[in-house]
C-alpha cells in the first residue's frame, strides 16, 4: 500500500492537472481534496524541491505541474516521497535479499515488486486526473 503522503500528493496533483495549467493555491486543493493544510504544504514543499511541481508565490501564485501531468508518474512520486514500498527489503525482515542468498518469501516478492513498479511506472497523474474526472461526472449525474 502507498503511503499516506503519496496518496495525498497523487490526489493533490491530479487536481491541479484538471485545471490545465492555471496555478491553483494549497489551500483550495487541500480543500478540493480533503487534505489536511499543513500536512499538503509539506508534501507540495518537498515535490518542488525534486521538480515535481512548480510554486508561485503571490496574486496569481499557486501550485502548477512542473511538466505534463503524462510525464508525472507514480513512482517519480514515491521517490520523491520516499515512499517504503520501492525499497526491496526482505518482506521477512532479512537484510535485503538477493538471488544468492534467497530467503523463503524471495521468489515471490521478487515478482511482486517488479509487478509493482510497472504499474507504478506506467500509472500517471493523468491517468489518476482522468479517474477523478469519470467519478466526479458519475457523482453528479445521479
Amino acid at each position: 500500500m502507498l503511503s499516506q503522503a503519496v496518496a495525498y500528493a497523487s490526489s493533490a496533483l491530479s487536481c491541479v492537472a484538471a485545471l490545465s495549467g492555471k496555478p491553483v493555491l494549497v489551500k483550495e486543493i487541500s480543500e478540493a481534496c480533503s487534505i489536511p493544510g499543513p500536512y499538503l504544504a509539506k508534501i507540495i514543499n518537498t515535490l518542488s524541491r525534486k521538480k515535481i511541481v512548480l510554486t508561485q508565490r503571490g496574486v496569481g501564485g499557486g501550485v502548477l505541474l512542473a511538466k505534463p501531468a503524462n510525464d508525472i508518474t507514480l513512482f517519480s512520486i514515491c521517490e520523491a516521497l520516499e515512499d517504503p514500498i520501492i525499497d526491496p527489503r526482505c518482506m521477512l525482515g532479512n537484510e535485503r535479499c538477493t538471488d544468492d542468498r534467497a530467503c523463503p518469501a524471495h521468489e515471490f516478492c521478487t515478482g511482486y515488486r517488479r509487478d509493482l513498479r510497472q504499474f507504478l511506472e506506467r500509472t500517471t497523474i493523468a491517468d489518476i486526473a482522468a479517474f477523478e474526472n469519470r467519478r466526479r461526472w458519475k457523482m453528479g449525474a445521479h
